[in-house]
């Protein structure tokens, strides 16, 4: 199989010849290279031309949200290849740029699609200047009433600023920004200077950075200050609750410094950028984002509730984990191109997952990598949709199509067999040689094989191509003979779902499982068959698991005996890796159609009756909420739900803290249905009910009145306007009034909602819009939801052009999450019939996003998957 990489040719001459031959490159038409976006062309040929590039931007932001955003770059750089053009990145130049000069003489320019075009008669190699007085672009500013912040990755800058957005120019960076009066600034420098009044904020010079992490943040913000091992840190909020923020402060403050500390030991690197500032930012658009010494995070991940789960708190760890594990990996040493993005995202998720375990020493960690990683990947890899680790990418505009579980979940465990293979040692040593070998500049996946390939006898190159290059998972059968009372003979066997022939070389520690003990044996599969001669003999197990130790990946196919086994001795198995592992099995087999809903759903209720892991109720009920949604029949749910909600409410009286209470809180209200559970919630909304030992904060009650709103209860209304007027924080105020509209038991309110959506601007929450399709196609409202469904898919190419990188998934799982009819997925399925133009990553998009509809549909209804 040949690979051809989209930004791995150092050579500018067989582009030049070819540019040449056609007249596009060597006069003033630069048409293919100008084309919307940044294509990789244009990025090679600015990668030779520009050299020692700082920035210098200064901004004026008004007070009136609507106003103009004024402002004035100067980009300075060495030049060389003056025959050509310079084009520089700016979305809309048209209309935005007010004059442009090179070296302070006025020139005329060229505005062509995201481009400014200067003309080589107006260059010369050597030391340049070019200044541009222009007006920002909103798009990436995220401008609300009296604040607003920058979110650049992956090609966002150009939307903001005049700049070359890719990431092989890296770039020094000094911002001032004059802001109203009564606001504060951050941006990635340490503050130099500040004034009253009209505040004018000088930033100093930067550490080199790529465009996509130049950030600022501006407005009404709040500061909270701490010093950790001698570094001063702080925290710029918006929370309105004193009491949550004095109940979170010390807890934020002192995870980033563990997690500081343990990345510069692990790397020996001092942390790389100065200064250590972040800022909580009102439903922004991510967890966090890794902007070095102005980190971005999503206020509800930092600012927990009382009721917090276990789960939320290991979150906000790993949260702030990854993204300052990201000052190193992506920061200090950032990918040469976006197809290697990756990179930057599965070492933060792969640091972040050894950064928390010293913090909470109760969790079993491989039991949380298992739960955290290998579901999600594997919602990727079983669909019709699947992509490599390692993607292929033509054009910066397309890079948040790169995005998702594949590069945040399947690549850490990717990884994981990585450093299994080097050694924790030598992997270590290697990725301290890879990061000083390239800091402060570019690297590729293939640079770091060749740091890690000589630490190892494995053909890493080899391994990389099925693991990384390639997409899906091996499908892994386990073939068992019983002799007597003992083991005849047994075997694994793997092959390739998509039939490429492919085989993927991994350790499997088969679990062979007894009424009081376990026994795990060591096997290499690194062909299609292996026998285990081993294991001849043993006693005759309960059932036997190929990925029993939580560490290997695949579809795992158990034999008939293991099978049966599973169904009837899972919950009852001491090991926690175990149970587990034997979940997401029969999770696979029901979704494969070898396993009944409701035989699974009995399995769930048995586990989580003696279940001791809260990492694992947390995961079974997850999917219990989807199995009952999905997966049952409306007939059958209606039988089910009475039991269930008495199952669950018992297990929240009788759980022993409070975070499985809130556990079994939130489980309980998603799948109330009978009028007894209803009026349960209700009383609980009111404050007529209490839970003991589980006091409801402002988060809990909104999702009570929610929930209770898309049911329809009588006064459900009013229930809304009550809950609103509870909420007394400015943000999740103007966040609640949003959705309300999705939540109306006025069909024609939701239709006038959802026909709103159309327009970009009413899109500009992405985090508000989500949760409120979610609520339009609730599985109680599906049948009338589907009529939104193909405007949905009709909106996608350009929501992938408006929206931020994860909104476009986002979009299609609150569209079609809550559907599992033939009739839905035949419209999906027609629309992917009737659009054979549809760019390749959002087709992969959309078949991951229906993959699930398509399984339940055939389940559920008898139709084929």
């Amino acid at each position: 199989m040949i690979r051809i990489s989209s930004y791995r040719t150092p050579d500018w001459r067989p582009l030049l010849l070819a540019t040449c031959v056609v007249g596009l490159a060597c006069d003033r038409s630069t048409a293919p290279l100008t084309a919307p976006g940044v294509s990789a062309e244009l990025a090679q040929a600015r990668q030779r031309q520009i050299t020692d590039l700082r920035y210098g931007f200064a901004l004026t932001i008004p007070a009136q949200r609507d106003a103009p955003i004024q402002g004035v770059a100067d980009l300075h750089f060495t030049f060389r290849e003056s025959w050509r053009p310079l084009v520089i990145d700016f979305v809309n130049p048209g209309e935005r740029v007010n004059e442009v000069r090179v070296g302070g003489q006025l020139v005329e320019y060229q505005a062509t699609d995201d481009h400014i075009v200067i003309a080589p008669e107006d260059l010369s190699d050597g030391a340049t200047t070019v200044t541009v007085h222009f007006t920002a672009g909103d798009e990436s500013l995220n401008r609300n009433r009296d604040f607003l912040y920058t979110l650049f990755v992956p090609d966002r800058a150009r939307f903001a600023l005049p700049v070359f957005d890719q990431p092989d120019l890296k770039a020094r960076v000094t911002l001032t920004l004059t802001v109203p009066e009564g606001w504060v600034a951050v941006g990635n420098g340490a503050e130099a200077t500040g004034a009253t009044g009209a505040r004018t904020y000088r930033f100093v010079e930067t550490e080199p950075i790529p465009t996509y992490l130049i950030a600022f943040a501006a407005g009404r913000f709040r500061i909270e200050e701490a010093e950790r091992n001698g570094r001063r840190m702080r925290m710029f909020h918006r929370e309105t609750d004193a009491a949550r923020v004095a109940r979170n402060r010390d807890a934020i403050f002192d995870l980033h410094a563990a997690a500081l500390a343990w990345l510069e030991e692990y790397t020996g690197i001092p942390y790389p950028f100065g200064k250590f500032d972040f800022v909580a930012v009102p439903s922004f658009q991510y967890g966090g984002m890794e902007h070095p010494g102005s980190v971005f995070y999503r206020a509800a991940s930092l600012f927990l509730e009382p009721t917090a789960t276990q789960t939320e708190e290991l979150g906000r760890a790993s949260l702030i984990a990854h993204e300052t594990a990201h000052m190193w990996f992506g920061d200090l040493v950032t990918m040469r191109w976006f197809n290697d993005v990756w990179m930057k995202e599965v070492f933060a998720n792969f640091m972040a997952a050894k950064i928390v375990n010293p913090s909470f020493p109760e969790v079993n960690h491989e039991l949380r990598f298992l739960l955290a990683h290998y579901p999600a990947a594997y919602a990727v890899d079983r669909t019709a949709g699947a992509n490599p680790i390692r993607q292929e990418l033509g054009n910066l505009n397309e890079a948040g199509s790169l995005y998702g579980a594949i590069i945040y979940q399947k690549a850490p465990i990717v990884m994981r067999q990585l450093e299994q293979r080097v050694g924790t040692d030598a992997f270590r040593d290697g990725l301290r040689t890879y990061l000083e070998r390239y800091r402060f500049g570019t690297a590729t996946w293939p640079d770091l094989i060749a740091v890690l390939n000589p630490l190892t006898r494995d053909d890493l190159d080899a391994w990389s191509d099925v693991w990384v290059e390639s997409a899906r998972r091996p499908i892994v059968t386990t073939s068992l003979q019983i002799g007597g009372d003992t083991v005849a003979q047994v075997g694994w066997s793997q092959h390739d779902p998509d039939s490429l022939g492919l085989l993927w070389p991994q350790r499997l520690n088969p679990t062979f499982v007894y009424a009081d003990t376990i026994r795990r044996f060591a096997l290499d599969l690194t062909r299609r068959r292996a026998m285990l001669p081993g294991a001849r003999g043993a006693p005759s197990p309960l059932f036997v698991l190929a990925n029993g130790d939580g560490l290997p990946y695949g579809r795992f196919v158990p034999d008939s005996l293991s099978m049966s086994g599973l169904v009837q001795h899972l919950p009852t198995v001491s090991d926690e890796i175990v149970r587990a592992a034997g979940w997401l099995t029969l999770w696979d087999a029901m979704l494969e159609g070898r396993l009944p809903p409701m035989t699974l759903l009995d399995v769930a209720l048995r586990l989580l009756a003696s279940e001791s892991s809260e990492l694992t109720d947390q995961r079974v009920l997850g999917d219990l909420r989807d199995l009952y949604w999905r997966f049952l029949t409306p007939v059958t749910r209606q039988t089910v739900a009475p039991g269930l909600e008495t199952f669950l409410w018992t297990q929240l009286v009788r759980a022993p803290t409070r975070s499985l209470k809130a556990t079994y809180l939130n489980a309980y209200r998603d799948v109330a249905l009978t009028p007894a559970a209803l009026g349960r919630l209700e009383r609980l909304w009111s404050g007529a009910a209490r839970i003991r030992d589980l006091p409801l904060a402002e988060r809990d009650l909104t999702a009570l009145a929610q929930q209770l709103a898309v049911r329809e209860v009588s006064g459900s209304a009013q229930i809304l306007r009550v809950q609103l007027s509870r909420v007394t924080d400015p943000d999740r105020r103007a966040r609640f009034e949003f959705v309300m509209p999705a939540l109306s038991s006025d069909s024609t309110i939701r239709d006038a909602f959802f026909a709103s959506l159309a327009d970009p601007a009413n899109r500009e929450h992405e985090p508000w819009v989500l949760e409120a399709v979610g609520f339009l196609h609730h599985p109680l409202r599906a049948e009338r939801a589907e009529r939104y469904i193909l405007p949905s898919l009709d909106m996608l190419e350009e929501i992938q052009r408006t929206g931020d990188i994860f909104f476009p998934l986002g979009w299609l799982n609150a569209t079609l999450d809550g559907h599992n009819t033939p009739s839905a997925a035949g419209m999906v399925r027609g629309f992917l019939g009737d659009h054979p133009q549809l760019p390749a990553p959002l087709r992969g998009k959309l078949l991951q996003a229906a993959d699930e509809l398509y399984r339940s549909a055939g389940i559920v209804f008898g139709t084929a998957g």
